[in-house]
This record gives structure tokens, sequence and C-alpha cells, in this order.
């Protein structure tokens, strides 16, 4: 019972978190007010709060006005694919540098570690030349190949985890006669489920918001992601606004159902690993 007391210090915490929330939330539903207003409404001066009326239309309008729905498959496959990938290189090379000892395996993680400080703006280039030598430009696989082959923050993060589960798991399986494939996958791939749940939701959002690399690497409509696609509502002398925010509203869609049935992985798979070593 005095643990649940409300004291003036928990009262203070709780204002300035929700304050920090509402502020956090503000530009979310500035975003869908927008979306719902016109042109007029947009630009009024003193600024309206709420649409009046309220312009339903925008949304199907948004949707018909590009190509949406193969720039949404675009972004789905691209981010599943890159996820799947990244889960399993990852998960694979976090367990050599956790449990397999082999000469300068301390050495080479560092490099890992050490390419998380170099800007992805000084990679762009060389990547780019490669991708140009490679024939790959202009296709789903200048940025599919890049970012699924490696990742030193999912390299750092599945290696801590899996550093964590002890060492007798493996030897009694190596008793009973398991080779490395077998352990990786029957003991230590189930071990470290809320872990690949964290990453994989983090690898699958940072790939659908990806806007640099498509704008790089892709020169064709057809193979525009949704983020791509929604600059083009902006023109050269005028942006219609409501259109645009309508899209956005649509394109954040698919990251809210992510997060609402993967939250409790997310909460579970930060916590659990950063409690570890």
């Amino acid at each position: 019972m005095n643990s649940r007391k409300i004291t003036p210090g928990k009262v203070i915490l709780y204002i300035v978190l929700s304050l920090g929330a509402f502020i956090m939330v503000l530009p979310f539903l500035w975003t869908i007010l927008s979306s719902l207003k016109d042109m007029k409404q947009t630009f009024a001066v003193p600024p309206t709060i709420l649409p009046d009326p309220v312009i339903w239309e925008n949304y199907p309008e948004s949707l018909s006005a590009l190509p949406f729905g193969r720039a949404y498959f675009n972004s789905i496959y691209i981010a599943v694919v890159v996820t799947v990938v990244q889960l399993f290189t990852a998960s694979m090379a976090g367990y050599a540098f956790a449990k397999l000892k082999f000469r300068g395996h301390n050495v080479l993680f560092m490099l890992f570690l050490a390419t998380m400080m170099i800007p992805s703006q000084v990679t762009m280039i060389p990547l780019f030349i490669i991708m140009r030598n490679l024939g790959l430009l202009g296709t789903h696989w200048s940025l599919i190949l890049p970012a699924a082959l490696f990742n030193a923050f999912g390299v750092f993060l599945m290696r801590q985890f899996i550093a964590s589960l002890p060492d007798e798991l493996e030897e009694a399986a190596i008793i009973d006669g398991a080779g490395v494939p077998q352990i990786f996958f029957r003991i230590v791939l189930p071990l470290v489920k809320p872990s690949l749940a964290a990453f994989g939701i983090f690898v699958f959002l940072g790939q659908w918001n990806n806007f640099m690399n498509p704008l790089i690497f892709l020169n064709k409509t057809e193979t525009f992601t949704v983020p791509l696609m929604l600059n083009f509502f902006k023109g050269t002398y005028a942006t219609d606004y409501p259109l645009l925010m309508a899209g956005t509203v649509i394109s954040i869609l698919p990251v809210l159902v992510v997060y609402m049935f993967f939250q409790k992985q997310i909460i579970q798979g930060i916590a659990i690993t950063g409690m570890k070593n």
C-alpha cells in the first residue's frame, strides 16, 4: 500500500511525462488534422485547429493521384527481405563473436563497432560507384544488398545477448553430439527470440522510413518506395499540403500496425538486452 501512495514527486513526474507525451504526439495530431483540410483552411490566418468542413476526399484522392499501390508493395517487400536477411546474418555473426573463440575475434569485433562511427554520408559515393559497376542502379537490389548483408548494430546487439547465455547449454549439446549448426538453430535462436523481435522491428521501421538511399539509387517511378513517392506531392512552385498530409498518414499505418502487434516484443527485447553484460 505504501508503494502505491501518491506523493508530490510522483505527481510532478506524471505531469512532466504527460507534457512530454503531448509534445511528442502533437506533430502527428497536426498531420491528421491537416489531412482533413483544404488548401484554404491550411493557410488560414489565424490558423484553424479543427477542419471545418472535414475533407475526407483527400485520402482517396491522394491514393489515386500517384501509384501508391506499387510503392506500398515495393516498401513492404524490401523491408521484409532486408529484415529477414539481417536477422539471419546478424544472429550468426553475433553467435560467432560470442561463442566461437577464434584468433583475432576481438579485433574483428572492434572493427565492426568502428563502422558504426562512420556517417552514412561518407559511404554514399563509394556505394553508388559499387552499385553502378555491378549494374544494380535503378533496381531494388541496390537497396537490399548493402542493407541486408551488413548491420554492425545488429551484430553488436545479438553478440551481447548471446554472450549472456550460459556456456553449460552449449557444452551439454556438444556432449550429446550436436554440431555448431545444430547448437545455433536448436538452442541459441529459440533463446534469443525477444532480442530478434526487437531488432527485426527496428530494421523494418528503418527500411520503411528510408528516404535517402531510394532517392540516390532509384530512377524509375515503378521502383519508388512510399517515402520517395510522397515527395512527388511537393511541386516546384507549390505543394499540395492536404494531399501530402493524407498520404503521410496512410504511409504511417503499417508502422502503427507493426508497433501495436509487437510492442510487447519491442519493450521486452530492449529491457532484456539492456540488462545483459
